[in-house]
């Protein structure tokens, strides 16, 4: 789970390819350009699993081209992602649990930033996403599988219910 990145942190990364996950949500692969815009923030990170919570930082980029993050904690690198719309790379801690994917991050960044119009064009049948003001829902089949209220400008939460997991997000334009 997402919650057990931050207790898996070692030094050492290595590059591996995207890893196959089992997935509660399907894999938006938005193509960067779909942001309509461009992405420099720090973040604070909580993931909150049952009664388990951790924090990590994050610096996330996107502009037409790519989408870059990495997660880091205390210094360390736990995972550098880099999507260009048709590859996605990692490098990630040698230790870092399989659950937390690059396609994971990837996927839970692009539903809470990208556009809606964006993202209901890549779901699949039986797929839909509601808007209501400062909230989008994702439902499969009736059945909402994530939600994702912005409680202010800087803060978003995204409760992935069929995952059993919740990450609240604090945002701060990156400094160069």
């Amino acid at each position: 789970m997402i919650a057990l990145a931050a207790a898996a942190l070692l030094a050492a990364c290595s590059t591996q390819p995207p890893r196959a996950v089992a997935r509660g949500m399907p894999s938006l692969q938005l193509a960067p350009s779909s942001l309509g815009g461009t992405l420099a923030l720090q973040q604070r990170l909580v993931f909150t699993h049952g009664q388990r919570s951790d924090t990590v930082d994050a610096l996330l980029e996107a502009d037409a081209d790519s989408v870059r993050v990495v997660l880091h904690q205390h210094g360390q690198v736990m995972l550098r992602l880099v999507w260009d719309g048709e590859s996605l790379r990692q490098d990630r801690a040698a230790q870092l649990p399989e659950a937390l994917s690059a396609q994971r991050v990837l996927d839970d960044l692009q539903l809470v930033h990208w556009p809606a119009p964006a993202i209901r064009a890549a779901l699949p049948p039986g797929w839909q996403l509601l808007e209501a003001p400062g909230a989008r829902h994702l439902l499969n089949h009736g059945e909402t599988v994530a939600s994702v209220s912005w409680p202010d400008e800087h803060a978003a939460r995204l409760d992935n219910h069929r995952e059993g997991y919740r990450l609240d997000i604090r945002s701060a334009a990156a400094q160069p």
